[in-house]
């Protein structure tokens, strides 16, 4: 079986940055050492309320780094590539709309690299930094309102995309009830990104369990692991060729929320997503493929 290094450029068709891009920011994370799970002042006997503050006028910046090993099989070729990206976005807060948060977000820094057998290869993506769009956000941490977002677009290999789908699911989703250690909470949703040749959705299913407290930043934080599955499917067409992908989606995740504050500190992430992509042009040809994501964001500044 052959094995050789291929760039994303190469790959585009078969597998699709569409997919990666899809994903980009769900937050699922990897699992480290549980915190000690005994008292803490941040856990009344009644349970922790956690809650998003953001009262006007508050800047929140977070940086964001994201690595993407995929891996397929194309008729006993293997095909492997690395995509790399950094970002930093601030969020600044006009109060309140119809009783959710209202912010301003500023894309302040954005980068995507490419690496294959013919070295690095940097995507232009000049024309989003600096863009500024609104959204809506919870004091649950649901992302009421991204369509801001939508008109912000970068041309990548396979077609112009927009970065809407990264802030679909920054925020992590608080339970909406006091919890104690040990306590869990389900969240369900939904991301379709149809911004390219391939319209994709993807459901996700995340199990949250509140595990313990440990400082970050100088802040009391609430340690929480969550479990991640997710259904990926999708289809389009591109110069011809016909594509459609089917996947799963499995990850832990691993965040910490300051609930004084009512800030989302830091997050660590490993998903992977197991998929087959279906190419039909006269002939079909069916690739499985593997894509290994790993995503870290911090808090950078308030």
């Amino acid at each position: 079986m052959k094995k050789k290094r291929f760039s994303f450029e190469r790959l585009a068709l078969a597998t699709g940055i569409a997919v990666i891009l899809a994903l980009a920011g769900c937050a699922a994370k990897t699992a480290i050492p549980r915190a000690a799970e005994g008292p803490s002042p941040s856990a009344p006997s009644a349970g922790l309320v956690l809650e998003y503050k953001m009262p006007a006028g508050r800047v929140l910046r977070y940086s964001q780094t994201d690595e993407i090993k995929e891996t397929s099989d194309r008729m006993g070729q293997i095909l492997e590539g690395t995509m790399t990206g950094t970002g930093r976005d601030a969020f600044r807060s006009k109060g309140l709309k119809d009783g959710h948060f209202l912010l301003e977000v500023t894309i302040e820094d954005m980068a995507l690299t490419t690496t294959g057998p013919r070295g690095e290869s940097k995507l232009d993506v000049t024309s989003v930094i600096g863009k500024r769009f609104e959204m809506v956000l919870s004091s649950l941490g649901a992302e009421v309102d991204v369509s801001g977002a939508e008109p912000i677009t970068f041309t990548a290999p396979n077609g112009t995309r927009s970065v809407a789908s990264a802030y679909k699911t920054f925020f992590p989703d608080l339970p909406g009830r006091p919890v104690k250690v040990g306590d869990t909470w389900p969240t369900d949703y939904t991301v379709e990104d149809k911004s390219g040749p391939l319209a994709l959705r993807t459901d996700f299913r995340r199990v949250n369990r509140l595990e313990g407290f440990e400082t970050v930043e100088g802040m009391d934080c609430a340690r929480v692991v969550t479990a991640v599955t997710g259904r990926v499917s999708g289809a389009g067409s591109q110069q011809g060729t016909e594509i459609r992908v089917e996947g799963d989606v499995k990850g832990t995740t691993v965040w910490h929320f300051a609930p004084k504050e009512g800030i989302y500190v830091q997050s660590t992430s490993d998903v992977v997503n197991e998929m087959t992509v279906t190419v039909t042009r006269g002939q079909t040809m069916t690739i499985p493929t593997t894509q290994k994501q790993t995503t870290r964001v911090k808090l950078a500044g308030r």
